[in-house]
């Protein structure tokens, strides 16, 4: 096993059957090892800094109808808003000053928010703070609508591309929705210019070591920026609501696999994981990772944007959010700093 992550660390690349093999037979010891590792290759690229992104949930209504999610189309239960242009600038406004140099505008795949009202969103921030990036996380649309999000001064676009496996992906996802062009928007979003992120949930339903082992191969060849996983948590208004969760363990495996495989990856230690462990926003920086997002989103409709159940820090103040991170960083020998944070690449390393 060591001799495999040794592998790994020196070459940035393993077979699938090479990472089915560790994803199956990790052991804590084993995990360990890999974690030192991992913090030997984050510490190489970005030292101590923990880079801290401003999430702002802006639309909770979503066209698609994913078996996994609380805000899928057909839950009737969810509480529906959607922030204004003003609610957003307002949530920038509050996060600049705690020091917040990137904003990350979150949401379902929203009808109302045509290209034209998300371009004039996205100069609104860029003219009020240049100094900052603005990422999207607005789900898959086409070439131009990407185009146009660019051109207005978008930075980022983070998409998830959920499973590399299209049978697996066919068992999350209702028939209209396809792999192939959730894949092929990571790749026009690349070549346009963004800086991309995407990920998968660990322990979602019906997967396999197989398809974890897929997904490293997937993000070995699309190269992104940015990894997000997170374990899955099962959502009781979805059809996966009795279904298991997935686990820290293996989640911070994983991430540790990911920081060997794209040693400059800006890899959050997510929310998700925060809620399966009192610690595991810790334990995923100690596991690799370098990126946390607080929430700025007004708390009046933190609840609403549930995509599973218990989700932390729905009652808190952005202010609340920062200063808690900052404190649970610091406690594990880490800096919660203010910048961008941009990837490092072999050009700017």
């Amino acid at each position: 096993m060591r001799e495999l992550i040794d592998k790994l660390y020196e070459n940035t690349v393993l077979s699938k059957e090479e990472y089915r093999y560790l994803i199956e037979n990790f052991s804590p010891e084993v995990s360990e090892y890999l974690f030192e590792k991992a913090r030997e290759i984050r510490h190489r690229y970005y030292g101590h800094d923990v880079y801290v992104r401003g999430l702002i949930e802006f639309t909770n209504y979503c066209k698609n109808d994913c078996y996994y999610c609380g805000i899928r189309c057909s839950n009737r239960n969810a509480e529906r808003y959607r922030l204004s242009k003003d609610d957003i600038l307002l949530c920038c406004r509050e996060g600049y000053a705690l020091g917040f140099r990137t904003f990350v505008l979150q949401g379902g795949e929203d009808t109302y928010f045509t290209d034209d009202k998300i371009v004039d969103i996205i100069r609104a921030v860029k003219t009020n703070y240049p100094d900052c990036a603005v990422t999207l996380s607005i789900g898959e649309k086409e070439h131009d609508s990407y185009q146009a999000f660019f051109d207005a001064g978008a930075d980022r676009y983070l998409l998830r591309h959920e499973t590399a496996n299209n049978n697996h992906y066919a068992k999350l996802h209702p028939e209209k929705l396809s792999p192939v062009h959730r894949k092929n928007c990571l790749y026009d979003l690349k070549k346009i210019g963004y800086q991309v992120g995407c990920g998968f949930m660990v322990g979602s339903p019906y997967q396999t070591s197989e398809h974890l082992a897929e997904d490293m191969l997937f993000l070995k060849a699309l190269q992104p920026h940015m990894v997000g996983i997170g374990p899955f948590i099962a959502q009781h208004d979805t059809p996966f609501k009795n279904m298991s969760n997935g686990t820290l363990a293996l989640t911070l495996f994983m991430l540790g696999l990911i920081r060997l495989t794209l040693p400059y990856v800006l890899l959050p230690s997510t929310t998700a994981l925060g809620t399966i462990h009192p610690l595991g926003r810790e334990k995923g920086i100690l596991a690799g990772a370098n990126v946390v997002m607080p929430n700025l989103s007004p708390v009046a409709v933190r609840k609403k944007y549930m995509l599973y159940d218990n989700k932390i820090c729905t009652g808190d103040e952005a202010a609340e959010c920062k200063n808690c991170l900052q404190a649970r960083m610091k406690s594990i020998g880490y800096n919660v700093v203010t910048s961008r944070g941009d990837c490092k690449t072999m050009h700017n390393a």
